[in-house]
C-alpha cells in the first residue's frame, strides 16, 4: 500500500457538496481516505476571482500507481463539471485536485510532478496538509510541512471552515 497526499479545490458552483462528491468518488476509485482536513475558505492563488475557494487536503492509502491516480483525478475533475481552457495561466474552475505526495516518492514524468512542484509557495496547500500531517517530510526539500509553513511567504488569507456541520448541506459520505 502506498500514501498519497491529494489537494481538492472549488471555486464556482456549490464549492462544499462537490468538494463532498469528489472525497466520495476518491474514496471509491482511489482508495481508502485516512484522514481528510477541515474545509479552508482561501483567496485565489496566481490570478484574480471575485469567488473564493473552498479546499481541503486528504490521505489516501492506495494500490494505485501515481499515473493511475491521476487518471482517476482527470475523471472526478471531468465528471464534477471541470471545464478545461486553453489559456493560459490559472482559471476559476469546480474542481481541482492535485497529488501533493505518493509517499516519499519525487516522480518527474511529462504530464506528472510529485511532489507538486508548487505546493511549498501555498499557504492553502500548506494549512490544510499541516492539520492532517504536519510533520510529513517534502521528500525533495527536506523539511517538514509545519517547517515549510512557518517559511511560506504566501500572505493570502486562509480560514479553516466546518461545512460539514452546515445544515446547508446533507451529505451522505
Amino acid at each position: 500500500m502506498h500514501t498519497c497526499f491529494l489537494l481538492l479545490g472549488s471555486n464556482q458552483g456549490d464549492k462544499e457538496k462537490l468538494l463532498a462528491l469528489a472525497l466520495q468518488s476518491i474514496g471509491n476509485k482511489v482508495g481508502t481516505i485516512t484522514k481528510t482536513s477541515s474545509f479552508y475558505l482561501t483567496e485565489p492563488w496566481g490570478f484574480r476571482s471575485i469567488d473564493t475557494f473552498v479546499n481541503a487536503v486528504v490521505s489516501v492509502e492506495t494500490k494505485k500507481t501515481p499515473q493511475e491516480i491521476l487518471r482517476i483525478i482527470l475523471e472526478i475533475e471531468n465528471m464534477l463539471g471541470r471545464i478545461r481552457h486553453n489559456k493560459s495561466g490559472y482559471q476559476s474552475r469546480k474542481m481541482d485536485i492535485d497529488i501533493l505526495f505518493y509517499d516519499d516518492k519525487i516522480v518527474a514524468a511529462e504530464n506528472l510532478i510529485i511532489p507538486h512542484p508548487r505546493l511549498h509557495q501555498r499557504r492553502f496547500c500548506l494549512e490544510p496538509l499541516r492539520q492532517i500531517a504536519p510533520d510529513f517530510i517534502h521528500p525533495d526539500i527536506k523539511k517538514s510541512i509545519t517547517e515549510l509553513l512557518e517559511i511560506c511567504t504566501d500572505k493570502l488569507e486562509v480560514k479553516k471552515i466546518d461545512f460539514y456541520k452546515s445544515e446547508k448541506i446533507n451529505h451522505n459520505l
